[in-house]
């Protein structure tokens, strides 16, 4: 396969990268909770990574037909479109396991699912000169195809992004209020278990008081008494 310096295959890199990290992202996830905001927060990463690679392959895709005729050989350029073949399967497969739907409907968006065969009828019996204007003519329909979905995209993009900033706002409050319910209760343990120590002990040392001021009290009385009884 060509250089790296190569745009195709600098995209396609980085497309395997990004493929590469969903995949450990989708291992990571199996070691989650099954509920709760962290699981979700992971699920809509791996959504949102699985339509990016998705664009990206649209875009290696469009890279691919606007590649000019004879700068790469046959071998070549069929080696290059079975890799990307490959890659769209593996998205393919991560978005069905997601349940994403409109990512297996990406192609017929983008009208190539029902021109492909047609494409391949149109090519035959050209000549070198017709192929290049057939194929400049398949670039322009690609290209029109590929601005109708990035507007698609990001519009999606743009609500689910509200969407998730919302969600992440809510769980955070919620978090935070358990998080306070928590420390509130604690304390209010640690009040109730102080209030009943400062209970126990007023009452003995109410007790040890009682009983003191009575001895006294028999005391002082007894010495008035002998004080009387001297000087009478």
């Amino acid at each position: 396969m060509a250089s790296s310096s190569d745009p195709w295959m600098k995209e396609y890199n980085e497309a395997s990268r990004l493929a590469d990290d969903i995949n450990s992202m989708i291992a990571d996830r199996g070691s989650l909770p099954q509920s709760g905001p962290e699981i979700m927060r992971h699920t809509s990463a791996i959504r949102r990574k699985i339509t990016i690679l998705g664009t990206r392959l649209d875009s290696l895709e469009a890279l691919l037909l606007k590649i000019p005729p004879k700068s790469l050989t046959d071998k070549e350029l069929h080696k290059r479109q079975d890799t990307l073949s490959n890659l769209k399967s593996k998205a393919k497969q991560m978005a069905a396991s997601f349940n994403m739907s409109n990512f297996a409907n990406r192609e017929d968006l983008l009208g190539q699912s029902k021109k492909a065969a047609d494409d391949m009828s149109r090519v035959a019996g050209l000549d070198n000169q017709g192929i290049v204007g057939l194929q400049r003519q398949i670039m322009k329909e690609q290209d029109e195809g590929l601005e109708k979905l990035e507007e698609t995209v990001l519009s999606t993009k743009h609500i689910a992004l509200a969407v998730n900033e919302e969600l992440t706002l809510h769980t955070r409050l919620i978090d935070d209020l358990e998080d306070h319910v928590d420390v509130t209760n604690s304390r209010l343990q640690r009040v109730q278990k102080r209030l009943a120590i400062l209970n126990k002990r007023t009452k003995g040392g109410c007790s040890c008081m009682c009983l003191l001021l009575s001895v006294v009290a028999i005391v002082i009385l007894a010495v008035i008494v002998w004080l009387l009884i001297k000087y009478l």
